[in-house]
């Protein structure tokens, strides 16, 4: 299946792309994220399962933010380089790992100041490695993707501090 047009980032560079299906034993698309994967918990990331990653894919790259957060979106992970599998592990140690907006190269779970806040697993299979700075945000990230996309997927959760 194909996704047409996307677009990657702030450019104006749109590409066929193939769908990932991404899941999470842990909880169901839209559902709630259980609180070891919070700032409630462990905080570490949760599994992640992909499926129809293209067979030319080099790496994987993942964005997970929150766009009900007070400034939007809040980035709680930015990861790229990351090896080319159907499962992401629960508690990944990746070593190519962006800053997220905790100001932490590492995976920053949900912590909502009030309410019910969505978050998006964005997976991007991508054709290339990339040479990235651990100083590297979201928008340096989405900027050295661009052009380099051959899948996308998301998963949702949602979150609310008790």
């Amino acid at each position: 299946m194909k996704i047409s047009p996307f677009k990657i980032s702030t450019r104006s560079t749109f590409r066929d792309i193939t769908a990932l299906q991404v899941s999470s034993p842990e909880f169901e698309p839209h559902g709630f994220i259980p609180p070891r994967f919070t700032c409630d918990g462990a905080n570490v990331n949760p599994p992640l399962d992909i499926v129809d990653i293209p067979a030319v894919t080099k790496c994987l790259a993942v964005i997970m933010e929150d766009p009900d957060a007070p400034i939007r979106p809040w980035v709680h992970w930015l990861a790229w380089n990351m090896p080319v599998t159907h499962h992401i592990k629960e508690d990944s140690p990746f070593k190519e790992q962006g800053i997220n907006d905790f100001r932490e190269n590492r995976y920053g779970g949900p912590c909502p100041p009030y309410g019910v806040h969505r978050y998006f697993f964005k997976v991007y299979a991508l054709d290339t490695q990339l040479t990235l700075s651990p100083r590297t945000d979201r928008k340096e990230l989405e900027r050295a993707m661009s052009g380099h996309v051959l899948g996308y997927g998301e998963l949702i959760g949602r979150y609310m501090r008790r």
